[in-house]
This record gives structure tokens, C-alpha cells and sequence, in this order.
């Protein structure tokens, strides 16, 4: 498939440059709307006591029960990649899930996601906010300590580079390097190992993603 930089077409990198841009400029208009919101509510309080409340869209509905993570099971196709056949949950939750998979394809999760530009964390994330950026059309790479320090750093490196993906340790996981979208996952034997180039190729806001074109940042940045 090529070096790290390589990994899609150049009208698939264009499209996901052009999601990344728009990422950023909805960031800017939400920090306006936040400020002039801000203005608006002190402004309505000195005038006469008014209580705002805000209002979300069933999509955001924070539950307090525990969410329903998946319901299913993996099916290992051809090309080595393991595909969730089932339900996968998208409430927006508060309570911890308990996921089948470790690390999770998919299911209920938190409201606020990763931030999966590229971002590479060396600490172990709270999965329901990583399977949130997994919605949102990231890949995922973790790693465990079987995986070689010289592994971890081109795999760093390549994530780096790519937008709408994240990386951080997970020694949870059976094997050293997992590669992982929503719904589905694969192993890989090394940062060199060609699988790496295809999953990303296919995954990075693939046709898999449940919400193509959302947000990447703005999330939580560690």
C-alpha cells in the first residue's frame, strides 16, 4: 500500500482535509455561540429572572441506566478483518458500560468523545469516550506491552499524520497491536505489516462510520 502518507487516494485525503477544515471552523463558531450564549442568559437574568433550559436531541439524551454496549458477535472474513454481527447501541450514557470486546467495536457510550486528529495518548483511554470517536469515523490503534518500542513510535508517527485517528496503550487487550473501527477489528504483526495501510485505507471515515463528517476535536484532549 506504500509509506505511512499513503495510506488513501488523493481525492479520499482531499475529502477527509475538507471534514478536518470544517471541523475546525465549527469549533470557532461553537466557542462565538458559547460567548454570545453566555451574554444572552446574564442579560435574561437581570431582566427578569429567567431559567434557561436546555433541550438535547434524543441522539444526546444522557441515560442514567447502564447502557446496552452489544449485542452479537464477530465474524472473521477473508482479509483478516473481524466484523460485529448484531446490534451495536449508540445511547449517549453516564454510567460505565461493560463492553464484550476489549477494546470495544462499538455500542452505548459517553457523550463527549476523543479528540481523533491524529491524536497519539500515553496513557489507557476510558473506552466509552474512545468508541464515541469511533461514531464519529476514527480508527483506533492500541498496543500492549508486548508491542516493540520501535513499533509504538512508527505507529505514533503514522497516526500522527493521518486525521480521524487516535492511538493510546491498552494492556487489556490479548494482542500487542489492534487496530480498531466501529464494528469492526484486526490484528497486525507490525507497524510494516501491509494490513495497517488497508484498514486505514478502508476505515478512516469509511462507509462504516455512523456519523461521517462529525466532529474530530472539541473533544476530550487527554
Amino acid at each position: 500500500m506504500g509509506s505511512a502518507d499513503k495510506t488513501s487516494s488523493p481525492a479520499r485525503k482531499a475529502r477527509i482535509e475538507e471534514m478536518r477544515r470544517a471541523d475546525q471552523a465549527r469549533e470557532r463558531r461553537n466557542r462565538v455561540l458559547v460567548i454570545g450564549g453566555t451574554v444572552v442568559a446574564v442579560v435574561a437574568l437581570v431582566a427578569g429572572g429567567v431559567f434557561v433550559v436546555k433541550s438535547q436531541s434524543d441522539d444526546d439524551k444522557d441515560t442514567t441506566a447502564d447502557g446496552k454496549a452489544t449485542s452479537g458477535h464477530f465474524v472473521t472474513g477473508s482479509d483478516g478483518v473481524k466484523t460485529w454481527k448484531g446490534t451495536l447501541g449508540r445511547t449517549h450514557v453516564s454510567k460505565t458500560v461493560k463492553y464484550p470486546t476489549e477494546p470495544p467495536v462499538g455500542g452505548d457510550h459517553n457523550q463527549v468523545w476523543m479528540n481523533c486528529n491524529g491524536d497519539v495518548y500515553t496513557r489507557k483511554l476510558n473506552n466509552m469516550n474512545a468508541v464515541h470517536s469511533l461514531e464519529h469515523g476514527a480508527v483506533w490503534v492500541t498496543y500492549n506491552s508486548k508491542a516493540s518500542k520501535a513499533d509504538v513510535a512508527a505507529l505514533a508517527a503514522k497516526v500522527k499524520k493521518t486525521p480521524y485517528t487516535l492511538m493510546s496503550p491498552d494492556d487489556d487487550q490479548a494482542d500487542p497491536i489492534v487496530l480498531t473501527a466501529w464494528a469492526h477489528q484486526r490484528t497486525v504483526t507490525s507497524a510494516s505489516d501491509p494490513n495497517l495501510d488497508k484498514f486505514f485505507e478502508k476505515f478512516v471515515q469509511g462507509e462504516q462510520t455512523p456519523e461521517p463528517g462529525a466532529a474530530c476535536s472539541g473533544g476530550l484532549p487527554k
